[in-house]
């Protein structure tokens, strides 16, 4: 007896998908902002769809986070190709990594979570660090071509100093004072114009 043939799966309707890159947008709002109003609800709510609708397209808390992870990886990695056709070099590593420090205000408000979430799934982390380091390494590699940045400087050496910028700093505005202190790093990274003298 011939086994009947599946149908092909179903396409999600327009609207589900709306409303899902909705509540992704509003729980990176959410979950940025931090604090103890960083809920579910609020996330809901943001997002101006009730509570129902978010628990049919992420029925727990760390499916949630981790799709908002998932996708601002992807986001940054889209970036990076984006930059690549930016005339300045630093230029574009500069705003990457302005991009990231959003990305880790993200990941902050959401640490815990994550964290347990990463250890379920463990392909998570891995993932996108590897992800995370192509982008920046392909940025890097353009910028030390052209002359105008070290070489002698890693993808893994760019993200240690920006996570370590941005977990040295929690008071509220972190992100301002982290944004000055990757420009110094940036500037210290690139060579300027030689000098005539």
């Amino acid at each position: 007896m011939r086994a009947e043939p599946r149908p092909p799966p179903k396409r999600p309707r327009a609207d589900a998908v709306r409303n899902r890159e909705r509540l992704l947008e509003a729980a990176k709002a959410v979950f940025s902002a931090g604090g103890a109003d960083a809920t579910l609800e609020a996330v809901a709510m943001e997002a101006g769809l009730g509570i129902g609708t978010l628990y049919r397209h992420f029925p727990t808390r760390e499916s949630l986070f981790e799709a908002v992870y998932r996708r601002e990886v992807d986001q940054l990695a889209d970036l990076a190709e984006q930059l690549k056709s930016t005339p300045d070099p630093c230029e574009a590593l500069r705003q990457w990594l302005r991009a990231n420090v959003e990305f880790v205000a993200t990941k902050k408000g959401m640490s815990a979570t994550l964290a347990l979430a990463a250890y379920n799934t463990s392909d998570l982390a891995a993932c996108s660090f590897e992800r995370l380091t192509s982008s920046v390494g392909s940025l890097l590699d353009r910028a030390a071509q052209a002359g105008v940045i070290r070489a002698d400087i890693s993808p893994e050496d760019v993200l240690r100093a920006l996570v370590g910028m941005c977990y040295m700093h929690d008071q509220p505005g972190w992100q301002a004072s982290v944004t000055k202190l990757l420009d110094v790093f940036v500037d210290g990274m690139c060579r300027g114009p030689k000098s005539t003298v």
